[in-house]
């Protein structure tokens, strides 16, 4: 079904009657005519316009999804009956649902092997079965992808398989419920479900409103039909007069009613006249119509035709895409593995690698801690060297100078010396 194909928006002919339906019995003010009108038009069918793309899409998906699930819960009866489906279907089909048959036969001996054995190869075929649920749902959307490209098929196999009592017949019917529901809420703008609301909130209103004026007016009822019956009596006499009189009419509108069908037959003389010439001017006209009604079927047909042709050619390369699709997604599941496969190796030597240098972090933290009590030791030696340097040149000088004093003083005693012997 196309995307913008009218059957989408098509409301059934129940739901349509369903909301022409007066709401509520009994309005006789303008005031209630008007809120009824109001409520009429927002509750019509005919006000809502589908001019959302996304409405169409979501409806489309809703289809193609109850086609599918209809396909889905014909696939076991197929299966049991194969023998008598197999000139139907066509061996490509059946090959296919012979594959799924042997699927599910490996899903369900799995499962049961799986309920018994320990859980340590439990994981193991935990694995196997999530493969084989994968090559489950492909074998079970290649089955719908060839089943739902031949229509005729299709109906034919509802037909002949469709299983009256089945589980699945209930979900469907649900499911279409759902699809209707959900195409009332898209049709509706919030502004119409306001109105919708508001319109079942004053009809309520209006309902206890009619009940207390129901009671009273009952009350009056009771009431009138006493003084009815009262009156009753007062008017049998009344009615004889009125028979007497009545005889009397009688025989003047027998004279009345006589010259009424002798006019009455000549007025229909005339107009029968006026009717065949009328119908005969239609009858051309409706020749006319039919040779144009002829013209356009086979205008139509013809673009019928092409228009077939070129549905046909689009599904063929709609399915060709769908395999490369699927070709294409295969190879880059491969790819994406031995990706995985390879990030999952560097990763693991990532991990080593990281230990590795942990190690040698610390040792080389320990190297720079002996290498800075080195180098503070052999600073502390030079400066110690250097003040003993320092300290070594002091006494050395001072050494020579007190040296120097001795020698000038020694000298200077001397010459005291030799001056005194010569002045004696």
């Amino acid at each position: 079904m196309a995307a913008g194909d009218p059957a989408v928006f098509r409301v059934s002919l129940q739901d349509v009657k369903q909301r022409k339906k007066p709401l509520v019995k009994g309005l006789a003010t303008p005031e209630k005519a008007m809120i009824t009108l109001d409520a009429m038009k927002a509750l019509d069918p005919c006000q809502l316009k589908p001019d959302s793309m996304e409405t169409e899409r979501i409806i489309t998906i809703l289809d193609e999804t109850i086609a599918k699930l209809e396909m889905s819960s014909l696939i076991p009866r197929i299966i049991d009956s194969l023998d008598r489906f197999a000139d139907m279907l066509g061996p490509e089909i059946t090959n296919n649902l012979i594959e799924y048959q042997k699927l599910s036969n490996e899903m369900e001996h799995l499962l049961a092997s799986t309920e018994e054995e320990d859980t340590m190869r439990g994981e193991e075929q935990q694995g196997c079965l999530c493969l084989l649920e994968q090559r489950l749902k492909c074998s079970v959307r290649n089955v719908l992808r060839l089943l739902l490209a031949n229509p005729s098929l299709c109906q034919a196999l509802k037909y002949e398989a469709w299983s009256r009592e089945s589980p699945a017949v209930v979900f469907i019917k649900a499911f279409g419920e759902f699809r209707n529901f959900m195409l009332e809420r898209l049709l509706t703008s919030p502004m119409e479900e306001e109105e919708k609301i508001k319109f079942m909130e004053d009809i309520s209103l209006q309902i206890k409103k009619n009940a207390e004026a129901i009671t009273a007016l009952l009350a009056e009822l009771a009431a009138a039909i006493r003084t009815r019956e009262e009156e009753i009596h007062k008017k049998d006499n009344a009615i004889k007069d009125l028979k007497t009189s009545m005889q009397d009419l009688a025989k003047v509108c027998k004279a009345g009613i006589q010259q009424i069908k002798q006019e009455g037959e000549k007025q229909q003389k005339e107009e029968l006249q006026a009717s065949q010439a009328r119908c005969a001017r239609l009858q051309q006209d409706v020749q006319q119509l039919e040779a144009q009604l002829n013209a356009l079927v086979l205008e139509h047909r013809a673009s019928e035709l092409a228009l077939r042709k070129r549905k046909c050619r689009v599904e063929t390369e709609i399915v060709n895409w769908i395999q490369k699709y699927d070709t294409d997604m295969g190879e880059k599941q491969a790819e994406y593995e031995d990706v995985n496969a390879a990030y999952t190796e560097e990763k693991a030597q990532l991990s080593l690698l990281m230990e590795k240098r942990a190690v040698l972090l610390q040792e080389y933290s320990q190297i720079e801690e002996e290498r800075r009590i080195c180098q503070e030791k052999k600073e502390q030696a030079l400066k110690e060297f250097t003040t003993m340097t320092l300290a070594a040149t002091r006494i050395q000088a001072f050494w020579r100078g007190y040296l120097v004093r001795s020698l000038f003083k020694s000298k200077r005693k001397k010459k005291k010396g030799k001056g005194k012997k010569t002045k004696k």
